[in-house]
């Protein structure tokens, strides 16, 4: 039962909120006004909306007293179906159970193994970009994560557009019936292919999920196609998401970008940068799992607690300047990425896969010209762009 406590009039879950160049502005009023407070959803809810950096921290990296059993997403339309079985849905041991295996793959040393592949490739997607001349950013941002992703998975090449089309369905539907209708759509096709892989396993990811044991039994084939279908919507969203509206941050900042050219700054301090400036995952949720005091709040068993990650990430308290970007940003422990048990697995590998887009955007291109009115998706769940229309000009 919520008790009572600070009160916003304002629905942070609004998406049109956060196109906004005023947010910045309101979010840091909402959050002198209270840290944590209880926000009034459309379609969730009263839900406590933390905006600090100090209690977002708290919450993420306490799991017993904040649970993600009971979903990991507002705006997903009621209980989940993969509570318990996918990574983003459980916790402790079990957490911990299906995380294992996949570590391999996304660890920094794993990615060093990809690392020219990755470079080539985003080599390769840019200078057709330029070769086009006016493309959607948005369009050519989406194709490193997504082949690299699909290289992961040795997804056939035939099947790389549907996926990538299922992806945008399944995170940027209109309605949570949209968003359910498109995961279903996927899920069958990877059902195909664990069960193809746990029959003839070879060394990609979908092989070692498939055959997996925890206790010492398979694990389900329905767990297997539930983590598959997030990691893939996950891996090709926020990395597509977090580049083009980085590479609008820079054309907004040209004296940073500037300094970048130049090479006043390391492109990896500037990836990091441009995460916490966008921080295009705007939240995460949890379930309080027993009665708890958060930022003068009185949350009580079974309340959603929002942790609103741009928030956080703009918070004058933990960044000096939030609202500057300033690429050579150090210390920057933002939150873009997650904190604690759930710190996302594919963090550096998304971060090879942005450092990349970026030096071939350095190497190649002269100019980024803005050629038509940039479209904002109507997401809070990877809040970017639907289109960014530009020129790329070669060097």
């Amino acid at each position: 039962m919520i008790s009572t406590a600070t009160t916003t009039t304002v629905d942070l879950t609004d998406a049109r909120l956060w196109a906004d160049p005023g947010t910045g502005a309101l979010v840091d009023d909402l959050r002198a006004l209270a840290p944590v407070q209880l926000t009034h959803t459309a379609e969730d809810g009263p839900v406590w909306s933390v905006l600090s950096y100090e209690h977002a921290s708290a919450v993420l990296t306490d799991a017993a007293t904040y649970t993600s059993a009971g979903g990991s997403l507002l705006g997903t339309g009621g209980a989940p179906a993969g509570a318990g079985k996918m990574m983003a849905l459980t916790d402790g041991k079990h957490h911990r159970d299906l995380r294992a295996p996949l570590l391999p793959f996304f660890s920094p040393k794993g990615v060093r193994g990809s690392t020219e592949r990755i470079d080539d490739l985003a080599a390769q997607v840019v200078a057709d970009a330029v070769a086009r001349g006016q493309v959607d950013l948005v369009e050519v941002m989406a194709t490193v994560p997504l082949v690299v992703m699909c290289d992961v998975l040795d997804i056939p090449e035939a099947d790389r557009d549907m996926v990538v089309s299922v992806c945008d369905a399944a995170f940027l539907g209109t309605t949570p019936q949209d968003r359910r209708a498109a995961h279903q759509r996927l899920l069958p096709y990877l059902f195909d292919q664990a069960m193809r892989r746990r029959m003839a396993p070879a060394g990609d990811l979908i092989s070692v999920l498939a055959t997996h044991r925890v206790k010492g039994r398979p694990l389900p084939i329905e767990d297997v196609v539930l983590n598959l279908d997030n990691i893939i919507v996950g891996g090709v969203q926020t990395v597509r998401h977090t580049a083009a509206m980085s590479i609008m941050a820079l054309l907004d900042n040209p004296a940073e970008f500037q300094r970048l050219r130049e090479g006043a700054v390391d492109v990896d301090s500037a990836t990091d940068e441009l995460l916490r400036y966008t921080s295009v995952g705007l939240h995460v949720l949890r379930t309080a799992t027993r009665d708890t005091r958060l930022g003068g709040a009185d949350v009580r068993a079974g309340d959603k607690v929002a942790v609103w990650t741009w928030a956080a990430d703009h918070d004058p308290a933990a960044f000096d300047a939030p609202h500057e970007l300033r690429l050579d940003r150090s210390p920057n422990r933002h939150l873009a990425l997650g904190v604690g048990p759930h710190y996302c697995i594919g963090a550096p590998l998304a971060k090879a896969e942005l450092g990349a887009v970026y030096r071939a955007l350095l190497d190649q291109v002269a100019e980024i010209e803005v050629t038509g009115q940039p479209v904002h998706n109507q997401s809070i769940i990877n809040f970017g762009f639907d289109h960014l229309p530009v020129t790329l000009h070669a060097r």
